[in-house]
């Protein structure tokens, strides 16, 4: 199929397909950045795609297959139960007022909707391991940044640092604002990594992808 690559996104879009019984026709990207992602959605879900950023970096050829818009997740400029889908895919750890976003995305979230909401896992011990675009020094860069923002006890998003949320942390947020929250973190990784199934398995069973895993995955419907 023509349009923007990206592997990941396309994974988890098969994903989102599988595991939806009802029509997505409309979905909300919060935070789509140059809208890679917003494109490959409404390509591979056959959908109207819009995003949403808070700054214009927007892709002109991802622009052709979604609606990319400036706009602010804790304030949403869309009516009530407009969207079936809300995607927001390391997005939530930037905003300041996490909760209020999720507030902001159940309230325009029809009534039946699903939600794909994914961050960097804050437990990690190494992360960026997957970055397409950075180099082993950037890899190596970023992760002393998180360590020494560890030891001076500052591995928080409001702190600064790029530290996202601990599976339990991110759960809760959800809970409080959606009836039904899957952990999906389980079958993101052992699809990405199929071919590891078994040092998936033993990383679960053993509670190591507690921390091993670079990010945590949730699904859920309003």
């Amino acid at each position: 199929m023509n349009g923007p690559k990206d592997s990941k996104t396309e994974l988890v879009a098969g994903i989102i397909e599988r595991a939806t019984s009802h029509p997505i026709r409309k979905i909300l990207v919060v935070g789509c950045g140059s809208g890679l992602e917003a494109a490959i959605l409404a390509r591979c879900l056959d959908a109207e795609v819009v995003g949403i950023d808070v700054e214009d970096n927007f892709d002109p050829a991802s622009a052709r297959s979604a609606d990319l818009q400036l706009g602010d997740a804790t304030a949403l400029s869309f009516e009530n139960n407009t969207f079936d889908f809300i995607y927001s895919y390391h997005a939530l750890e930037h905003i300041p007022d996490p909760g209020k976003a999720l507030s902001e995305m159940n309230r325009v979230l029809k009534d039946d909707g699903g939600f794909w909401v994914g961050t960097p896992n804050r437990l990690r011990l190494l992360g960026y391991l997957g970055s397409k675009d950075a180099s082993l020094w950037d890899k190596i860069h970023w992760n002393y940044i998180d360590w020494k923002a560890r030891l001076l006890g500052r591995f928080r998003n409001e702190m600064g640092a790029h530290a996202g949320f601990a599976r339990g942390e991110l759960y809760a947020m959800l809970r409080t604002e959606f009836s039904h929250v899957d952990d999906v973190t389980d079958i993101y990784f052992s699809t990405l990594y199929s071919g590891h199934q078994k040092l998936l398995r033993i990383l679960s069973a053993t509670g190591l992808s507690v921390v091993t895993y670079p990010s945590v995955y949730f699904m859920g419907k309003k």
